[in-house]
């Protein structure tokens, strides 16, 4: 079993920033790529980064220069800094792994429970 779970969500002012982190537990025996999705209200959930073997990294535009993910291979964590906040970035934030439990190419996709982000005028 694996779980990621998250933290570091909060209420700030537009402008403002916030650190969000991940962590994945149990039977992780390799993880491939790891990303930040959210929900806003009233919308389908959509990625807001991901990075990949712990290098190769992508974000939607709207978010680009703005924020910034990392991740740490040693300790299973990924960590999503926010810069310049805007309202819009409001939302329920979710962590996603790519996550092979045994050795071998076989991964399973994970999520957490979700970290609330409000962003206010």
């Amino acid at each position: 079993q694996v779980h990621l779970v998250e933290s570091g969500g909060g209420l700030v002012q537009a402008g403002g920033s916030l650190r969000l982190s991940c962590a994945a537990s149990g039977r992780v025996f390799r993880i491939d790529r790891m990303g930040w999705y959210r929900q806003a209200p009233g919308k389908q959930r959509e990625l807001v980064a991901e990075i990949t073997n712990g290098a190769s990294t992508n974000y939607v535009g709207s978010v680009k220069g703005r924020f910034t993910i990392s991740s740490d291979n040693a300790k299973n964590t990924v960590d999503l800094q926010m810069n310049g906040l805007k309202p819009e970035d409001t939302g329920l934030y979710y962590c996603n792994a790519d996550i092979a439990t045994v050795n071998g190419p076989v991964t399973s996709q994970y999520w957490g429970q979700g970290t609330r982000v409000t962003v206010s005028e």
